[in-house]
């Protein structure tokens, strides 16, 4: 079984403000999460936080140990927080079987020490969406359904931001000591997310987009406030945001987005609020 594994640097803001659409793409973007039967992980130096897929197919796939973390596994020091886009999929992690079916969730905790993911269906094949940071504490593993999970509906038809707000590994449903992970998904005619935007300083957050159409794109908002840039991302990619970076985007279509952060608390509510006419 093959795997990826790719380190980024943090960037300043006065870096990415020199740089052109090529760079912010090469910084902040991960144009490819999901390869077949492997592992794809992707480590970004903003709070070390990791983000990743496993995509098995044809045989079942481990969770690998990448040389860089210099650890005896990769759970020694970290949590991981999982989401499933794809079919139906099994996950044992020490030997504990759990099933985990669209849009349904798994945290494991810190001293897991052997991970494998396969699929029910190779014909519809599980697709793991992966967020880890590192953790100092061990949390009893988790599964959490949609059933599980903290709603809230916000926004309007009015002001195309009509979405569901699904909080999954959110403290007040599991235990953890960074990870937060949840799903928001737009209501049909409304493209809008994260608006008004916010940006938060004790911690950084990653976007993946999904169940975005066929021939239609998300348009990705980034960067200070008073002097934005923008991405344009497809089905199925995911983009870093740094902790001095708004992350908002619009679609030419309504869509489905996982949000992951880590840092110094893990209060949902801690935002630092963007008035939308002070944007620019």
């Amino acid at each position: 079984m093959n795997s990826n594994f790719e380190s980024r640097f943090a960037v300043s803001p006065k870096e990415a403000k020199q740089m052109n659409t090529e760079e912010l793409r090469e910084n902040f973007l991960i144009e490819t999460v999901f390869v077949e039967d492997q592992v794809k992980l992707t480590l970004s130096h903003f709070d070390r936080y990791i983000v990743g897929g496993a995509m098995p197919i044809n045989e079942k796939v481990i969770l690998p140990n990448p040389a860089d973390l210099k650890a005896e596994y990769f759970l020694e020091r970290r949590e991981l927080g999982i989401i499933n886009v794809g079919g139906k999929g099994i996950i044992t992690a020490d030997g504990e079987q759990f099933e985990i079916d669209f849009k349904e969730a798994l945290y494991l905790g810190k001293g897991t020490k052997e991970v494998f993911f396969a699929s029910a269906d190779s014909n519809f094949p599980a697709k793991f969406y992966l967020n880890s940071a590192p953790a100092h504490h061990a949390y009893p593993s988790k599964k959490i359904t949609k059933a599980d999970a903290e709603i809230v509906e916000l926004g309007a038809m009015e002001t195309a931001n009509h979405r569901i707000i699904n909080k999954l590994i959110v403290n007040s449903v599991v235990q953890t000591c960074q990870v937060q992970m949840g799903m928001t998904e737009l209501k049909s005619g409304s493209v809008w997310n994260t608006m008004p935007a916010h940006t938060h300083d004790r911690r950084m957050e990653a976007y993946f987009y999904f169940e975005v159409p066929k021939n239609q794109s998300v348009c990705h908002f980034m960067g200070q406030p008073q002097e934005t840039r923008h991405l344009w991302m497809q089905n199925e990619q995911a983009v870093i945001s740094p902790n001095w970076s708004i992350h908002s985007g619009a679609g030419t279509s309504n869509y489905t987005f996982i949000w992951g952060m880590a840092g110094e608390n893990l209060d949902y509510g801690d935002m630092d609020h963007c008035a939308i006419n002070d944007l620019k």
